[in-house]
């Protein structure tokens, strides 16, 4: 007989909490490699593939640093973008497709980066960093004209908003369960693998450098006066074990006019095909355009 599956993971996270509880006291820029190289490592996704879940629609290729970024359209009207966060595929949004072309919308969808069926990342097969995520965004959305819209989830959100400090326009946003400030999620990460504040701080500083950009670059409410900020939604679950419903607590504070909603029991994952959760995010992008066609 074969240990089950939980069995196994128990085994592998004590086996690493040893090891890097060793570093920490003798090694910790060894141990400091490790970590860095594990957390920009792209978890393994889970779901069904997306032909089982997504009509045809228009495939699509757009190329990043000469990496190939794959995704797909469907129907006509103003553009909204479907933005996976980290480990997903842009099918995981599926259920979002229906009822936005149903609205009148054109919807665009993307693997990121060393996720689905793009290509690997500049940090190699399965790794991949926010910074690369958003310049695809910006990529898929120079290809496919402006954005009405972004319904962007988890890490995808943090993506997303890079994107508009560079420049990308969006005349509204849905965050679901958005990750706003990456910096806490250090201490959790480190306390899950058993190791502490000598190997972290070095961790920091070598993902800064490895991605190219200082940390700060990723904490979304100290760089919301950096943009135009379009009205935005954020829906988060206090009980969401991914992300923290205190950042998006944060950004609704720092964003001029944001909403944001809570919901109970959805978690990080339920929360994407949650109807209610949907029919929101449609009638808020639909509101966007009612108030631009009264502008007008």
């Amino acid at each position: 007989m074969y240990p089950k599956k939980s069995t196994i993971v128990r085994i592998n996270l004590t086996a690493l909490r040893a090891a890097f509880g060793l570093l920490e006291r003798v090694a910790p820029g060894l141990g400091a490699r490790w970590a860095a190289r594990r957390w920009l490592t792209v978890p393994v996704y889970r779901g069904r593939p997306r032909p089982a879940v997504f009509p045809p629609g228009e495939p699509f290729t757009v190329t990043v640093a000469g990496r190939r970024v794959h995704g797909r359209t469907w129907g006509s009207g103003p553009a909204v973008y479907l933005v996976h966060g980290w480990g997903g595929i842009g099918s995981q949004l599926r259920t979002y497709l229906e009822p936005l072309l149903d609205a009148g919308y054109r919807v665009v969808t993307y693997d990121a980066p060393s996720h689905g069926a793009s290509d690997p990342g500049r940090l190699g097969p399965g790794r991949a960093c926010i910074p690369e995520m958003a310049e695809a965004f910006a990529a898929v959305v120079e290809a496919h004209g402006p954005a009405h819209a972004v319904i962007a989830h988890s890490l995808g959100c943090n993506a997303a908003f890079l994107a508009l400090t560079e420049g990308v326009r969006a005349d509204r946003l849905v965050f679901l369960a958005p990750m706003t400030q990456p910096v806490p999620y250090t201490a959790i990460f480190g306390a899950t693998l058993g190791f502490d504040t000598r190997i972290r701080t070095r961790m920091v500083e070598r993902v800064a450098r490895m991605v190219g950009s200082p940390w700060s670059a990723f904490d979304l409410p100290s760089r919301v006066a950096e943009i135009t900020p379009p009205p935005l939604l954020t829906v988060h679950d206090p009980g969401d074990r991914e992300t923290r419903y205190a950042d998006s607590v944060a950004l609704a504070k720092a964003w001029p006019g944001a909403t944001l909603h809570t919901v109970r029991d959805l978690g990080h994952w339920r929360l994407l095909h949650d109807t209610d959760t949907v029919a929101r995010a449609v009638a808020f992008i639909t509101a966007g355009a009612a108030d631009r066609a009264a502008a007008s």
